[in-house]
């Protein structure tokens, strides 16, 4: 009977250790998309930016 109850408790540890492996790898997934969807937004104002400056300041190549 005591092998039994360790044999649960073992398998309810190892559930749960397993379940927290699990959520902390989707949390870095989550995680990585959202800095990567973050950086990409704060791109584009310079990108806008330097588009602008293109269209304004003419090439020197022109001479």
């Amino acid at each position: 009977m005591k092998k039994l109850k360790y044999l649960k408790n073992l398998g309810t540890t190892i559930f749960v250790f397993m379940c927290t492996a699990n959520l902390n790898s989707c949390v870095g997934v989550v995680v990585g998309s959202a800095v990567d969807t973050a950086l990409e937004v704060a791109k584009v104002p310079f990108k806008v930016a330097e588009t602008a400056a293109e269209i304004v300041i003419p090439d020197k190549e022109d001479d």
